[in-house]
């Protein structure tokens, strides 16, 4: 058995994983950041002690469940992406590690493009401008709080702040600093260009580990706090999309969608390829698990939609909430009889960037109900998809024969099917929804020589899957896709003008 620390920016996990990637028990707590100590009232950091207190009694918990049945070989730690903090020599926080969703960066987002041509940025990095980019706390922190880095000894990315406190080891892996904006992602390694932005060097970071690699052992301090065995190996993970995408067990021709509260479309290419279509079309690209691929992505708000629906229309439901709504949502005919939902698209990158789209419901009459508002909204959903789909094939010359559906959302078999109808290819689900977990889990097994390579953990998995083909609502669906395209474009000129 291995643990996993799968800590998330909504959710912390410890999860027990056994060899056949199957989760024997887990245990969580609900996550978010905090306002900042003395900083501004919109200023938001993460509470790195508490996090960690978070997931020391998590521990101990599945600890206390799994053991003496299993023996745990190694511990791993998966984290979001973007955040990290300076740290002192000792490992305690230089400067509080700043959330993606703090406002304060912005300005500096705003400023970029008169230092350096986005094009650049993306050529080098794989990267757009987002507010929350690392750089671009860097480039604040050393404006702002120049003190910081006078203290600072290095930085460590989120999953390098737990590890240090389960080995005292300092590390950075590449799919964490992927998410940087600070990587020549061609060498997989720093870019001394984008670095000098924030008056950094390489030198500054510490030292590379590679997923699968063994970071440190557990401390003596940290068995006391977690309940792990002293000197347990701790295997290098990192940011938790990669691991979700690498654990799909999708095929080469295959695209791959992990669904959850956003959806990410990306693909595992065996080529860097910042090309001119991708950055037009708000992709970005971050270093694969294994190194030689990469993983271009679109980010699309999803689940979040369905939650909201079912919080505003479905508040009464106290069991089988999700069960319910696609019973009723069964009882509507494909096109939610003129209802189309369109999502909320608002990000710095993304299949819909280019229309500045904002949630939108059309076609209500006194007939709607909320079942077709729930239709809807896996039609739109569906149909961004689809959006993304083309993007992804049309900038990097890919065509998907399929897609490889990991995560929360897999879960819903009305959505899938209505996802293959409008995609008109095969979507795909397997029996492990929780894809980062396993990717991890199988990552740390590698690490402890379970497995001489990640090609030989993924043959070792029983996937269980199921697909779902194009079936006859695929006309209806092709038809009202293309009055979806329409609609986006037409709506455009209202919500600039709304915005302004």
């Amino acid at each position: 058995m291995v643990l996993v620390f799968d800590c998330g920016s909504t959710n912390i996990r410890v999860a027990a994983v056994d060899v056949k990637g199957q989760i024997v028990t887990q245990a969580s707590e609900p996550n978010s950041p905090i306002p900042q100590p003395e900083g501004k009232p919109n200023w938001l950091v993460w509470d790195v002690d508490g996090i960690w207190s978070k997931l020391c009694s998590l521990c101990r918990e599945v600890l206390r469940i799994v053991e003496p049945r299993y023996k745990v070989r190694a511990v791993t730690v998966t984290t979001w992406g973007a955040d990290g903090a300076l740290v002192k020599r000792d490992g305690s926080l230089a400067y509080p590690a700043i959330s993606w969703q703090c406002p304060r960066t912005r300005e500096i987002a705003d400023e970029l493009p008169k230092i350096m041509d986005p094009w650049d940025i993306f050529r080098i990095t794989g990267y757009q401008i987002i507010s929350f980019n690392t750089l671009l706390k860097l480039m604040w922190i050393r404006r702002h709080a120049p003190n910081a880095f006078k203290d600072a000894f290095t930085w460590l990315m989120m999953p390098g702040l737990i590890v240090h406190r389960l080995t005292g080891a300092f590390h950075i892996d590449p799919t964490s600093a992927s998410t940087m904006m600070a990587m020549d992602l061609a060498k997989r390694d720093w870019s001394p260009e984008m670095l000098s932005l924030a008056d950094l060097d390489p030198g500054f970071f510490p030292e590379w580990k590679e997923p699968g690699e063994i970071a440190g052992y557990v401390l003596t301090k940290a068995h006391k706090e977690t309940g792990l065995p002293e000197g347990l190996p701790v295997i290098v993970s990192g940011h938790d999309t990669q691991f979700a995408i690498m654990a799909s067990g999708a095929g080469r021709d295959e695209a791959i969608l992990s669904s959850g509260t956003w959806e990410i479309l990306g693909l595992r290419l065996d080529r860097f390829d910042p090309n001119r279509t991708a950055f037009e079309e708000g992709v970005i690209i971050e270093a694969d698990v294994q190194p030689n691929l990469w993983n271009p992505q679109l980010l699309m708000i999803a689940s979040a939609v369905l939650e909201w629906i079912r919080e505003k229309f479905y508040s009464e439901l106290k069991e089988r909430k999700y069960e319910v709504m696609i019973d009723e949502a069964l009882k509507v005919p494909p096109g939610s009889e003129g209802v189309m939902v369109i999502p909320s698209f608002v990000s710095d990158s993304g299949p819909t960037k280019r229309y500045a789209t904002r949630g939108t419901m059309l076609g209500l009459s006194l007939r709607s109900t909320r079942a077709h508002v729930y239709r809807a909204a896996l039609e739109g959903l569906s149909f961004q998809l689809r959006l993304a789909l083309e993007v992804i094939e049309r900038a990097f010359n890919f065509k998907a024969r399929g897609v490889r559906v990991v995560g929360g959302g897999s879960k819903n078999y009305l959505w899938n099917q209505i996802r293959a109808d409008v995609t008109g290819i095969p979507i795909t689900v397997t029996r492990f929804s929780e894809a980062t977990v396993l990717g991890a889990a199988l990552t740390a097994f590698k690490g402890v020589g379970i497995f001489k390579s990640f090609d030989e953990a993924l043959r070792s998995v029983e996937w269980g899957l199921r697909s779902f083909t194009p079936g006859p609502d695929k006309a209806t669906y092709e038809r009202l896709y293309r009055v979806y395209r329409e609609l986006l474009k037409a709506l455009k000129p209202f919500y600039v003008a709304w915005h302004e």
